[in-house]
């Protein structure tokens, strides 16, 4: 390998918008990453014919620096419907944005969920959101989006009974206590534009940067031991050596192959996530199913098969099932379904278990009292969503920024 002016340490998406951009301008980058392939949180299983992202995730498709830097056609991103039904005592509800689905006016209008004026105040939020730059909000007040939906005038029930089990999915907690920078980034995507799957999963995206890289940057199961100087140890004993080294893994992780960083705790939000095959879709459309009942096992449920049918074999439909949390009980199969049977009634025991998956580190707790990461010292630059907001879109931007900061640090110290 030849010597390399920047080495990364991980290959998430932020770590491979880094490199991009880097040897788009002239950078020799090597990439380094411990696992088989690159894609970090963000990969996809091939289970018995079905694809199985590693948990519940969705590309907004507003992104504004994830949509420049990726190719979005060739993902043939599939678009759920902007809204969600929701299950509630035993009772299915529907909630459309209106303004995209003006058919469903009078039908949301009059849904239980949420008053006339909650519904008014839902569309005062969505245009003063929509009109307002990113850059704007996030200098505004930060506080927790339970008291920000208050502070707008929101009722308890629609708080309640639709924005925990919504956000819940986004966020991986319902409580609410995710920043109101982030909800309202969240908020004004979801008005931009549409919440979408890749055609043949998730991991499509990371898969998409890597195969933009030069030939010879990317080294997987290429596990890092410290970083001494300038110098990269790799697990093998390797002594790799650059101008720049930058670390793209999470504080945690950064801190252990360098400790002299002194990172704050990164918490993290957690999942639990059952994917089930079906001999059909108990939605039949390309929509998000949550749960209206403060008591429920199941946050919400969708059929990725529903949008593209490349996630599962031909006559089969994929269910995913998110759970808040890690539940790693024996009978939570039992439960899980019961759950559902109230939803969907008998069809419910045709359903077979294809795999939980318990991800203790899903997302980066973005509270308003969370701090960001120092970004950078002498010789070494972190990148991350932890660093930006906890999203694709985040880790794209982290990614993409700190490449932009070395080239000027490279500029500056040439002049």
């Amino acid at each position: 390998m030849s010597t390399p002016e920047v080495i990364i340490i991980g290959a998430g998406l932020s770590g491979l918008a880094c490199a991009l951009e880097l040897t788009k301008n002239g950078v020799n980058v090597h990439l380094l990453e411990q696992e088989d392939a690159p894609g970090g949180r963000v990969r996809t299983d091939l289970v018995e014919g079905f694809l199985l992202d590693r948990g519940f995730q969705v590309y907004l498709d507003a992104y504004p620096n994830a949509g420049q830097l990726l190719d979005l056609d060739s993902l043939k991103l599939q678009p759920f419907q902007p809204g969600a039904i929701i299950f509630e005592h035993g009772k299915r509800h529907r909630l459309m944005d209106v303004f995209r689905r003006p058919g469903y006016l009078i039908s949301s209008a009059f849904s239980p969920m949420g008053s006339i004026l909650d519904k008014i105040l839902v569309a005062k939020l969505r245009f003063s959101l929509k009109f307002a730059s990113l850059e704007v909000i996030q200098t505004r007040e930060d506080l927790t989006t339970n008291l920000y939906l208050k502070n707008f005038g929101l009722s308890k029930s629609m708080i309640d009974r639709f924005f925990r089990s919504f956000y819940g999915g986004i966020f991986l907690e319902n409580e609410l206590s995710t920043s109101s920078r982030m909800f309202e980034f969240t908020f004004k995507m979801f008005t931009e534009g549409s919440a979408t799957l890749p055609a043949k999963g998730m991991e499509e995206i990371p898969r998409q940067l890597a195969a933009r890289l030069p030939a010879g940057t990317l080294r997987c199961n290429t596990p890092v031991s410290r970083v001494d100087g300038s110098a990269v140890i790799l697990a093998s004993g390797e002594k790799l050596s650059a101008e720049q080294i930058i670390l793209a893994v999470p504080s945690d992780a950064a801190q252990k192959i360098l400790p002299a960083l002194a990172l704050p705790e990164l918490k993290w939000r957690s999942v639990t996530n059952c994917y089930f095959a079906a001999p059909s879709s108990p939605l039949n459309e390309a929509i998000i199913a949550l749960s209206g009942d403060p008591d429920s096992l199941v946050n919400n449920l969708s059929v990725p098969s529903d949008l593209s049918a490349d996630y599962a074999p031909k006559g089969q439909s994929l269910i995913s099932v998110s759970i808040l949390g890690i539940h790693g009980e024996t009978d939570l199969l039992a439960r899980v379904l019961a759950e559902l049977h109230t939803w969907f009634g008998e069809e419910v025991a045709a359903w077979r278990h294809l795999r939980t998956d318990l991800i203790a580190r899903a997302l980066p707790e973005q509270n308003p009292s969370t701090k960001q990461p120092a970004n950078a010292m002498e010789g070494v630059f972190l990148c991350g969503d932890q660093h930006s907001t906890s999203s694709i879109e985040g880790a794209i931007t982290s990614g993409l920024e700190t490449a932009r900061r070395f080239l000027d640090q490279r500029s500056t110290s040439e002049n």
